[in-house]
């Protein structure tokens, strides 16, 4: 995208934020988890916890996640100082959602333990890695192997049985992907507050973030121009990225949340409905909507629960 283009598209950009029901849309994110809680290290933990199995359908792993925080309950940070082999085994005994197992959470939960007990707050670690790496895509790694390498892994698999998924949740090293759920969490701790994300974090400025990208922002954000590639990469994550610094040079990410629910709501479905195409408010730098009329299409009956989501994506529940 060009500066040009983007000048253009702010307005619309800005447009969509603002109307974005934050409050509803909270609710069907795993941001929403983190934010019950009131302390600093209570919310790094939920937060990571989350974000690291935030995949698949929301109403699939999102009881999980309760289900782990609640026996974590009243203080996550405190429970994971505590845990050991033992504490782990009671908590993960027979945990299974899709590539992940007992084993690989019990990881992720005693490296964070590792960490507060070092350091008071996961960011010292991160902003560790930061330094060293040079390069934030780097130091993401840096940071998830070093919670690895704190937790007993041969203990844990004794009393567990062996990992499963271990490489998907915490990573030992950059591939392809566009690290989307790692991204997440960094998003959550650097940016805000502003009622989604928190803003804990200082080590790392948000002009350094990189957009965390699923197929919800991917479809948006090839429609807007933002991308003329069609991967979920970590080169479509920067070019994106890239495009959005022309609109904030300083805060590019800060339309993720607006671009990613604007497709998950079903505002802006795979499938374009004339109808929504006609109240959008980037609508005139869509490639798609812009060439939208009511009729056009012949799209068939719209979903009643798309529309209703659509809805409450714009006007709130």
């Amino acid at each position: 995208m060009t500066s040009k283009g983007a000048r253009a598209l702010a307005p619309g950009l800005e447009a969509l934020a603002a109307i974005a029901d934050r409050t509803a849309r909270v609710r069907e994110d795993p941001v929403e988890l983190p934010h019950r809680y009131r302390e600093r290290a209570d919310i790094e933990v939920a937060a990571l916890l989350s974000a690291a199995l935030a995949y698949g359908r929301v109403g699939l792993f999102k009881p999980k996640i309760e289900g782990l925080l609640a026996a974590m309950a009243p203080s996550p940070a405190e429970f994971v100082r505590r845990l050991d082999v033992g504490g782990a085994r009671r908590l993960l005994e027979g945990f299974v959602y899709r590539f992940n197992v007992g084993t690989d959470v019990a990881v992720l939960l005693m490296g964070m333990g590792a960490a507060l007990r070092a350091e008071g707050s996961l960011e010292a670690w991160f902003a560790e890695a930061l330094e060293l790496e040079g390069d934030l895509r780097a130091a993401l790694f840096g940071f998830t192997r070093r919670l690895r390498e704190a937790a007993p892994l041969p203990k844990l698999r004794k009393a567990l049985g062996p990992e499963r998924g271990l490489d998907h949740l915490l990573p030992r090293k950059p591939g392809p992907g566009a690290a989307k759920r790692l991204l997440l969490f960094l998003r959550w701790m650097v940016r805000g507050p502003d009622g989604v994300d928190f803003g804990l974090w200082r080590s790392v400025p948000s002009s350094a973030l990189v957009i965390p990208l699923d197929t919800h922002v991917r479809r948006v954000a090839r429609r807007l121009g933002l991308t003329s590639r069609r991967d979920l990469g970590w080169r479509t994550a920067e070019e994106i990225t890239a495009s959005l610094r022309w609109v904030d040079a300083a805060d590019p990410v800060r339309f993720d949340f607006a671009l990613c629910h604007h497709g998950m709501s079903g505002a802006c479905p795979v499938r374009p409905v004339p109808s929504l195409c006609e109240v959008c408010p980037v609508r005139g730098s869509c490639r798609v909507g812009r060439r939208r009329r009511p009729g056009d299409g012949a799209p068939g009956p719209a979903r009643p629960g798309l529309t209703r989501q659509a809805s409450r994506f714009m006007n709130g529940p």
